[in-house]
Order: C-alpha cells, then structure tokens, then sequence
C-alpha cells in the first residue's frame, strides 16, 4: 500500500537561510551578522541607521532595511519590505537585538521617577511592542521555514542595575515573559522562540565603572560580542531543534 511522503521538519543542508536582524549597526548586532553570513547565511539587517560603509558583510548595503522601530507606523511598513524580500516566502531566524536604554545627564542612570512618559513609551515601543508587531507580521514566513525567533533580553531583566535604567530593564523583563508567551503560541507552527540575556558585554557602550562590576563576575572578565554571537546561532539553528520558550543567560556567572 503506497504511504503519503514524509515531510521534513528541519530545513535541507543546501537551502539558503535567511536571518532577518534588528539593531544590525554596532556590537553584538555586528558580531551576529559576521557569525550568520560566515555560516552562508543570507543576513537583512535593520536598524534606524543607513547602512554603515564600514560594515564587514557581502550584500549589506541591499540587504538592509532603514526603520525607526519606536513608530509602529514604520515598523509595519518594514515588515512589508522584509516580507517583498523573502525568496520563497521563508524567513528561517528573527533576531530582536535592537533597544534603547535613555540616560540622565553626564550619562547617569534614569529612575522610575527620573523617566518621563515620552521616554517610557519610545523605550516600550523599541525593546517590547517591536518585537510583538515583527512576529505578527512575519508569522507565516517564519512558519513556512519552521524557523526560529530570538529576543535579546538582559541580565538587567531580573535585578536593579546600577547603570541601566528603570524603562529598560523593565522593558527586558517584559521581554523576557513575551518570550514564553510567543514560544506557547508559535510552537504549533514547528517555530521556536527563546531569549539571550547578556550581562557585562565589551561594546562601545559600556558604562564608566564596569570594571568594577567584573571583579564581582566568577570569570573576571567582560563578555566578547562574537560569544553572545555564537549563543544566538546555537538558538537559531537545528542543534536547538527541542529547546523553546528558554532564557538563557549568557554573562559569566554574574547571575549567580
């Protein structure tokens, strides 16, 4: 008796993936972009910047995607450019690494009763409700790849921090619950959603002072861009094939 084909769940080894990356113009955004396209990886890169000269990948300049993720109006209109963009119509990882983090002068960390409404919302719009309206939009996408979503949280997220602000380490922790929530409701589409919470990352928008805060870190020492990199390939890819709805916290023991 002849038997219906068996489809596959994971993606063939000779398909081109296509990663679709928020927050692409510095640090870890930088880095992941290297990691994916080393891996022949199609990489479109989004961010409220025209795309950098100096930037290191193939294709970068028309593969990227200029929006103001705090207008939800743009936001909607870039996901209709990323859907135009997709061969296929697959997107195999979305990576939600863009956020805003606002501070008081000479650079001092912003209270609850330091931030005033504007700044709570644009925070929320960028670091939270962004990532909401690019899973909605790009939800059959993701599901006709079976692919993955990723949310950049932080270890701000779960303890008050002594330089990132009220909003965003609110808007973090948010994300980090909007992480479980999506991985419920995107799991019957074979898509899985986790979440990374860096701690002390060397980025050029390290705070003065945190060289005090890697004495207290077990490893002694500031995370690298391309380590946090790696984590959010690990998640996008079939060697996290039964791993959904995780924080996992990438920060040199600092948690502990």
């Amino acid at each position: 008796m002849a038997t219906e084909p068996r489809h596959e769940v994971q993606n063939s080894d000779d398909e081109k993936r296509t990663l679709i990356l928020t927050g692409a113009s510095r640090g870890i955004g930088h880095a992941t972009v290297k990691r994916f396209s080393s891996a022949g990886w199609r990489v479109i890169t989004c961010s409220r910047h025209a795309f950098p000269e100096n930037c290191p990948w193939a294709a970068g300049p028309e593969d990227h995607i200029q929006v103001d993720l705090a207008d939800a109006a743009d936001t909607a209109r870039a996901v209709a450019e990323m859907r135009a963009r997709l061969v296929g119509g697959k997107l195999h990882a979305l990576v939600n690494n863009a956020a805003i983090s606002p501070k008081g002068p000479g650079k001092t960390r912003l209270s609850v009763l330091e931030t005033g409404l504007d700044a709570w919302r644009q925070v929320f719009e960028v670091n939270f409700f962004s990532t909401i309206w690019l899973a909605q939009g790009l939800k059959t996408e993701l599901a006709r790849a079976q692919g993955a979503i990723v949310n950049v949280t932080s270890i701000a997220g779960g303890r008050v921090h002594p330089f990132a602000g009220a909003a965003y380490a609110t808007s973090k922790a948010a994300l980090a619950a909007l992480t479980r929530e999506l991985a419920a409701d995107f799991g019957p589409f074979g898509v899985r959603v986790n979440a990374i919470a860096p701690g002390e990352i060397d980025t050029a928008i390290l705070s003065p002072g945190t060289e005090k805060i890697v004495e207290t870190i077990p490893l002694r020492r500031l995370g690298q861009p391309a380590e946090v990199a790696k984590a959010i390939y690990y998640l996008c890819t079939d060697q996290s094939s039964y791993v959904t709805g995780a924080e996992l916290a990438i920060n040199g023991g600092q948690h502990v």
